[in-house]
């Protein structure tokens, strides 16, 4: 899989890059490792119940892979990152999202990249008040 997007936000890659430049390396290594048709269906698997967690934390860094429905990309940049950064367990926010020509080709109906950017464009600079990067990616 590769990356074909960033954005960041409140600077929050410019932090990554400075701060924590061999976490992004191995974020983005991880995510080339990866084969984009294995994710092209979704496959159910026993719920795990929990309490605001996220998918990943290392070196305050909150990573959320989220090829799940479109709303939960809202939950977890305005929910999700807002809490842990509040909470001061996080400086930065990754949330990874397909693209729309990965999106078009799975079967649960995610939110994509290019939408989801839209609509955190669209809340203005401060809002959330989080450093954030989301990285889009396809095939």
């Amino acid at each position: 899989m590769r990356i074909v997007e960033r954005y960041s936000h409140l600077n929050g890659l410019e932090w990554m890059m400075v701060h924590r430049s061999e976490l992004l390396t191995e974020i983005e290594s991880i995510l080339a490792s990866v084969e984009a048709r294995d994710l092209r269906t979704k496959m159910s698997q026993e719920p795990i119940y929990s309490y605001n967690q996220t998918d990943y934390v290392k070196q305050p860094v909150a990573v959320e892979v989220q090829f799940g429905k479109y709303a939960f990309v809202a939950f977890d940049i305005f929910v999700k990152h807002m809490a842990f950064f509040i909470g001061d367990k996080i400086d930065v926010g990754i949330e990874i999202l397909p693209m729309k020509e990965l999106q078009a080709e799975m079967s649960s109906g995610p939110g994509y990249y290019e939408g989801e950017l839209y609509n955190l464009i669209r809340q203005g600079r401060s809002t959330p008040a989080v450093p954030l990067v989301l990285l889009g990616v396809a095939p």
